[in-house]
């Protein structure tokens, strides 16, 4: 979109908040580089330049923008509305691949060479992964200064840098402000600052224990997203408490425990980590399983255009496809839930985390296991399964598929490549594998086209309501048919389809 002059200066000249992360606003004048909706006074239309990311703004030699921080926007649709190499490139680097394993990691897990992906990136972004990666840290590192007393040392490693002396020379770089400075400039108590609602709130004040505001764009309908989390839950790893959905978190230096909550124009988000070193993925896979860089203007505008769909969009709009934390725990629990009710399902999970789980000590009580990860459930008996013999072997291929490696399923995955690799595998039928990419892979136009709840929805809407007659209808829905899969599931009485009282 930055390279949409006229329609960016209307963006900004408006405040127009829903393209927060779109793209970023350059002034040459003051060299500080902006969100659209900052709430200061717009720059001329001469003096504003666009750029699709804040490393490219930074790259050119601007700084962030003090009263709107620009650097906790919401993330850009477009990574996860695509599945090119680019947008699966910009997931992995959400999620600390670069810091964790270079840019040789990077290019490895999306199977290309790092020249490669470094001159695709430059092309679309402006910037290469190096500096997207260190536009990150930057944020990551003002997040801990902000919200926590941990020395300035801790934080330096937490965010990711690999010296001292990089992360005083970044964030002064992006920020205009020592570390220290901005320490001193964070609100004591209360919550963001003004014009910043994606800003962090205040430390809970608890050792290892952070306390944050995730921005999504207007409209939000949480009752479909939470609700569908909390009726799924696994006993032990998830659980609706005081207003909050909380579950474990398994991560790469350790493991947490999170607790997000629906407010009006933000989800609260209590983390609690074993390693502050975690934090940057623990924040990406919390956006992602909430679908929270979704843009809701475009997607329900796309639906309402089918008269049928449309009045269930005007209803209750802002619906988001509900993700998964870890792509290879649902991908099991997809095979867990075929053919039984969800009381069923989540019953069958529960066993499996008590049995092969690793258990977490949880202060506030309820949560009890980390969900096992494909290598502990390698050894499971099968014979101790209470399924159908059929649907023991189809998840004992799986897991194995998964343990091995031969299977990957995560942030950098080819959406159509995967679906094949799925249906290669006993037991895997077109329900399993729609629904393994629309919740785990995060493809905005998965579609359940023979759900039963989806066929029934369809009649009696007056949509055509076998398989084939369905998918031809849905044509006209792409690329959302997973949002319109929540319109059409929010007509039956479900309890996915609330928040508990």
């Amino acid at each position: 979109m930055h390279t949409d002059t006229e329609r960016c200066v209307r963006a900004v000249q408006s405040k127009d908040a829903r393209f927060d992360g779109w793209f970023f606003t350059a002034v040459t004048t003051t060299r500080i580089y902006c969100r659209p909706s900052c709430p200061v006074v717009p720059p001329k239309a001469e003096n504003m330049t666009f750029y699709p990311s804040a490393a490219a703004c930074q790259q050119a030699g601007f700084r962030a923008c003090k009263r709107c921080r620009p650097d906790s926007s919401p993330g850009s649709p477009e990574w996860n509305q695509r599945a090119d190499l680019v947008a699966r490139a910009m997931r992995l680097i959400g999620d600390g691949v670069v810091d964790r394993d270079g840019v040789p990691g990077l290019a490895a897990r999306l199977g290309y060479s790092a020249r490669q992906v470094e001159r695709q990136l430059r092309a679309e972004l402006g910037a290469g992964p190096l500096a997207l990666a260190r536009a990150q840290r930057a944020q990551t590192a003002r997040l801990l200064i902000e919200t926590t007393a941990l020395p300035m040392a801790e934080i330096a490693f937490a965010a990711g840098f690999a010296s001292i002396r990089a992360f005083n020379d970044t964030v002064r770089e992006v920020f205009a402000l020592a570390p220290g400075e901005l320490r001193a400039r964070a609100p004591k108590r209360g919550g963001a600052p003004a014009g910043a609602a994606a800003a962090v709130a205040v430390s809970s004040g608890a050792p290892g224990v952070l306390s944050l505001r995730l921005p999504f764009r207007k409209p939000l309908n949480p009752d479909n997203l939470f609700g569908h989390l909390i009726a799924t839950g696994v006993p032990g790893v998830e659980e609706w408490r005081d207003g909050a959905y909380r579950r474990t978190l398994s991560l790469p230096f350790g493991h947490g425990i999170v607790a997000l909550t629906p407010h009006p124009d933000h989800i609260g988000c209590r983390l609690s980590l074993t390693d502050p070193r975690d934090l940057t993925i623990a924040i990406s896979r919390c956006r992602r399983m909430l679908d929270l860089d979704a843009d809701p203007a475009a997607v329900d505008g796309q639906l309402r255009r089918d008269p049928l769909l449309a009045p269930l969009v005007d209803k209750a709009p802002g619906r988001r496809v509900p993700g998964t934390v870890d792509e290879a725990e649902f991908a099991v629990r997809a095979v867990l839930g075929q053919q039984v009710s969800t009381a069923a399902a989540r019953t069958h999970a529960a066993r499996l985390v008590t049995a092969h789980g690793t258990p977490v000590d949880d202060p506030d009580g309820g949560l009890t296991h980390l969900f096992p990860t494909p290598g502990q459930l390698a050894a499971l008996d099968p014979e101790t399964l209470a399924l159908p013999r059929s649907r023991r072997a189809t998840l004992t291929t799986l897991v194995g598929r998964l343990a091995d490696g031969s299977l990957k399923l995560g942030a950098e995955s080819d959406w159509e490549e995967s679906r094949a690799r799925l249906a290669e595998l006993p037991g895997f039928g077109p329900w399993t594998v729609e629904v393994i990419a629309l919740r785990a892979l995060g493809d905005p136009d998965a579609f359940l086209a023979s759900d039963l709840g989806i066929r029934r929805a369809a009649q009696e809407l007056g949509l055509p309501h076998t398989p084939a007659a369905l998918t031809a209808r849905a044509a006209a829905w792409r690329p959302w048919r997973a949002y319109a899969v929540q319109y059409l599931w929010a007509i039956d009485d479900h309890p996915i389809n609330s928040i508990p009282a």
